[in-house]
């Protein structure tokens, strides 16, 4: 069985990240008798800017792309139905608000210590698109970090300090500087770029190509 290492650049507040990283868990499941699968979640900023944290979604999405809100009412309505035929509960993705999500990435960094960083960003994209909570607010994420078992008293010591600061800045400057200027990105085996949010048949066919080219 061969070993498959995905580095996987998002963010929180990125629907199409929580909706690959679905697909992707599919993939990964087809081929689980075939290859062993080692993630790593890497940091990235929709909105890096705290200033502009806390504006309902659809108005702020219309002006950065130039589209209306109902144009932008419909594209999230689409995306709400994929989510749900993945399993994912996106029900409140269009009553959330534009967030900043750095301290959000250092508690994922803290959880990758602890073995549970893929479980502390899917709580972390639930309780953003699931439940429009503020995931830039230290107490929701203490709460999410609760949720997936982790304590919740270091959880808070870590958020009222600037422990992984530092880690989360340079995983942003290196993929910016590696040319990722959207997410999701994958990266197999620090080789090969997978862009977006891929369907699973097309993930497992790139994964076999990847491995038979390796073998």
């Amino acid at each position: 069985m061969s070993k498959i290492q995905i580095d996987i650049v998002s963010d929180i507040a990125c629907p199409w990240c929580a909706i690959g990283y679905a697909r992707l868990e599919k993939a990964m499941e087809e081929l689980a008798s075939e290859h062993e699968f080692v993630i790593q979640w890497h940091a990235f900023e929709l909105n890096p800017d705290p200033e502009g944290d806390g504006e309902p979604i659809l108005p702020a999405l219309a002006r950065k792309y130039g589209r209306t809100e109902d144009e932008m009412r419909a594209n999230q309505s689409q995306m709400m139905a994929i989510a749900k035929d993945l399993g994912l509960n996106f029900e409140k993705m269009q009553e959330r608000h534009t967030r900043n999500t750095f301290d959000a990435h250092r508690l994922v960094k803290w959880a990758a210590e602890q073995g549970q960083q893929t479980e502390m960003k899917k709580a972390l994209f639930y309780a953003y698109f699931g439940e429009a909570e503020n995931v830039s607010d230290p107490e929701i994420l203490v709460r999410c970090a609760r949720s997936i078992g982790l304590d919740e008293d270091e959880a808070r010591k870590i958020l009222a300090s600037d422990a992984y600061t530092d880690i989360v800045r340079e995983d942003e400057a290196t993929y910016q500087q590696a040319g990722i200027s959207s997410v999701p990105a994958f990266i197999i085996n620090q080789k090969y770029l997978i862009s977006g949010a891929q369907e699973p048949k097309t993930l497992v066919s790139a994964f076999r190509e990847i491995a038979e080219e390796a073998a």
